[in-house]
């Protein structure tokens, strides 16, 4: 009693018993939806899936374009007019041609497979409202790809009947099957990707890069850009190409500026 009496009273020498250290509080379990961080080696390892199975939808493209070569041969060369020939100069041209025409249809046909690898890629860098933003735009860019392939094969035969305009007596075009594939597969090419500009501009509008007061404040400056690029990408030196393409290519940076703008940007 009394070294209680003394305890209460805080007299000397008397050494109080510590109080027992509360235990660190358990940590929180994570919220739903936490994204999981990934490594570097994740990252890359995740990357050499994608490649992996892109490539691989691009070669059973390139295998069904194989197959059907003969046929897509016959039907890219409508534009020259019926009876030209398409010459082939060394012994093995007609076969790198026919595979170079398998490798662009391939191409074409893996493109959904593509757009969708790439998207996965890249979607777990995004914040939850980005890739809600950004995820609608995936299926547009297939659209709008085929819209530009589309576009090609329209003014491809405009192109060639320009080109073809020049012969005279002294200057005849002898159609060789490895420069017209070349061209053809170029502006179809040219043309599809082309068609991603807007998508791309709405993308980085999304990620708060670009907005659509800058976009109308660079209008100058992109017209001159989009000259030069539709002059330097299209193949031929016909003028029907670069000016369809830079044509084009200026609708899609209006159209650009006002879903920018219906964004919110």
């Amino acid at each position: 009693m009394a070294d209680a009496d003394a305890l209460e009273a805080g007299l000397p020498g008397l050494v109080p018993v510590p109080e027992p250290a509360s235990a660190p509080p358990a940590p929180s379990p994570a919220a739903p939806g936490d994204e999981h961080v990934m490594t570097l080696v994740d990252h890359l390892t995740e990357l050499r899936r994608r490649i992996f199975i892109s490539v691989g939808a691009v070669l059973i493209g390139t295998v069904i374009g194989f197959y059907f070569s003969a046929d897509l041969i016959h039907i890219v060369k409508g534009p020259l007019g019926p009876g030209k020939v398409l010459n082939f100069l060394s012994p093995g041209e007609g076969f790198f041609i026919t595979v170079k025409m398998a490798f662009v249809t391939g191409l074409v046909l893996a493109m959904p497979v593509l757009l969708y690898e790439l998207w996965q890629f890249i979607s777990p860098g995004l914040t939850r409202e980005e890739r809600r933003a950004a995820r609608p735009w995936v299926p547009v860019a297939l659209v709008f790809f085929i819209i530009g392939v589309t576009v090609a094969w329209v003014i491809l035969p405009f192109a060639v009947s320009f080109l073809l305009g020049f012969q005279t007596e002294d200057l005849t075009y002898l159609p060789t099957a490895d420069a017209y594939f070349g061209f053809v597969a170029t502006l179809f090419l040219a043309f599809g990707l082309t068609m991603e500009f807007p998508i791309v501009l709405v993308l980085l509008s999304k990620v708060g890069i670009i907005t659509s007061q800058r976009l109308r404040s660079s209008r100058r400056i992109v017209i001159l850009g989009i000259a030069i690029f539709s002059a330097v990408v299209t193949p031929g030196g016909d003028l029907v190409s670069p000016t369809v393409l830079g044509v084009v290519m200026y609708l899609l940076y209006e159209l650009s500026i006002i879903l920018v703008k219906a964004g919110g940007r």
